[in-house]
């Protein structure tokens, strides 16, 4: 019973098994890292940064995820990456004001759901990575689970088009590492219970 329990909440694959190269400079900087903190290790302290905020809306991302089939730990990632747990947002806006809720959703391509730090929320966001992960299945069928997994996060922050190929997906992504940020974010949330 238990391994079809956690086999449901990682339907689109291990998290735990996608490569990742972690942040950019770019996006290491945010948080004004020393430059001797890089890659994967910066990733992991800017989770870090986030876990107390983080920890507020864990019982909903929890119940997204299950209900999902999608890790928790990658949703708290991606708003983690997005928002900051909701500390960079103003009345819940990101993104020169095009972006909405802890998951960021772009009102220019969607119609926004529940407010911003709420569960109808996470629920849209998470179905919109879910949607991507499916079309770059479709795009890319040789590639692995995995492989498709962390397409579909990058393809959540520039869209399916930008993903031409798996070891340039982050190319064209804000920071251009967006997917590995992500992928190294939810593998230290993993660790941390989400």
């Amino acid at each position: 019973m238990i391994f079809s329990i956690l086999f449901l909440a990682c339907a689109f694959g291990d998290i735990m098994k996608i490569d990742t190269t972690g942040a950019s400079d770019v996006t290491a900087r945010q948080d004004s890292l020393h430059v001797k903190v890089k890659g994967v290790e910066a990733s992991k302290k800017l989770a870090e940064h986030d876990l107390a905020r983080m920890d507020k809306y864990k019982s909903i991302i929890t119940k997204v995820g299950r209900a999902k089939k999608m890790n928790p730990a990658v949703i708290a990632a991606i708003i983690s990456r997005e928002s900051r747990a909701g500390s960079i947002l103003k009345n819940g806006w990101g993104d020169h004001g095009n972006g909405f809720g802890l998951m960021q959703v772009d009102k220019r391509f969607h119609a926004l759901v529940g407010a911003w730090d709420s569960e109808k929320h996470v629920e849209q966001g998470t179905d919109i990575l879910i949607d991507f992960i499916k079309r770059i299945q479709a795009k890319f069928p040789q590639w692995s689970e995995e492989q498709c997994f962390k397409g579909g996060i990058s393809a959540y922050n520039a869209g399916v088009g930008n993903v031409q190929s798996y070891e340039r997906m982050d190319v064209g992504t804000t920071g251009d590492d967006y997917a590995n940020d992500v992928v190294a974010r939810a593998q230290w949330f993993k660790s941390k219970g989400y």
